[in-house]
């Protein structure tokens, strides 16, 4: 009875003391950022309110002003500057995932184990993220050069604002194929539609996505939060289990 009590008391007063984060969030987490929101809210009634978009333009609009309290990019470098430009408090930057490319087609079949359709003739249009804003853009670049590809595929590279509608691109059939984040197309780690090739991770710089505080959410207990909740068993199971590894 004491216990039933102190829950009810507890779920009285949680409201009370909950609070909100502004996260800008790199376009690679639209799935696996929607399950790791709803459980900061269960477990701490905090709410987080998750921007998507490519770490790039989040950089430039942190940079005049915008509210976001934390960010999840999707590369390390721009954290560490933002640190550096004194938008983000020195010590709270960390890296929550690594990144994995895939090679990515809708259709069964069009992708095997080696990705011998980049070796043939191009057919239609390769969309990869914008390598100006998006680290898997310029991870995707990285990946052809490597190949010794670039040339053969430079005049068919279809630039999407970001992760998200690279995938689009393909998913909606405007490109045969793409170079997508494994997350958007992963269930258990594994490609679960369509058919992809995960690009050995010796053929581009480690896509090591980092997160910080930003000066807005230094005095906002649920931005502190949620980035500690970033880093528990919780969190990184739900990560791990759409791709990333740590």
């Amino acid at each position: 009875m004491i216990r039933f009590l102190a829950a009810f008391l507890l779920a009285l007063t949680l409201p009370a003391h909950a609070g909100q984060v502004q996260v800008a969030a790199a376009a690679n987490l639209a799935a696996p950022i929607r399950e790791i929101a709803a459980a900061f809210q269960r477990e701490t009634g905090h709410v987080a309110v998750v921007a998507l978009g490519s770490t790039g333009k989040f950089h430039a609009q942190v940079r005049n002003g915008a509210p976001f309290e934390v960010l999840l990019a999707a590369d390390a470098e721009t954290p560490r500057r933002l640190e550096g430009e004194g938008l983000a408090r020195p010590g709270t930057r960390f890296t929550y995932a690594i990144g994995r490319l895939v090679l990515w087609s809708a259709q069964p079949g069009v992708v095997d184990a080696h990705a011998d359709v980049l070796r043939m003739p191009p057919q239609g249009m390769l969309a990869i993220a914008d390598p100006r804003i998006a680290p898997y853009g310029v991870a995707a670049v990285e990946t052809l050069k490597k190949l010794g590809l670039f040339s053969a595929w430079h005049g068919r590279l279809a630039h999407a604002e970001n992760i998200a509608q690279a995938y689009q691109f393909a998913a909606s059939g405007n490109a045969p194929l793409a170079f997508v984040a494994l997350s958007q197309v992963a269930a258990d780690g594994r490609i679960a539609r369509g058919s992809g090739w995960i690009v050995p991770a010796d053929l581009h710089t480690p896509i090591r996505q980092d997160a910080v505080l930003l000066n807005p959410g230094a005095a906002n207990p649920a931005a502190v939060a949620f980035l500690a909740y970033l880093r528990s068993d919780a969190a990184r199971a739900v990560l791990g289990a759409a791709g990333y590894s740590f």
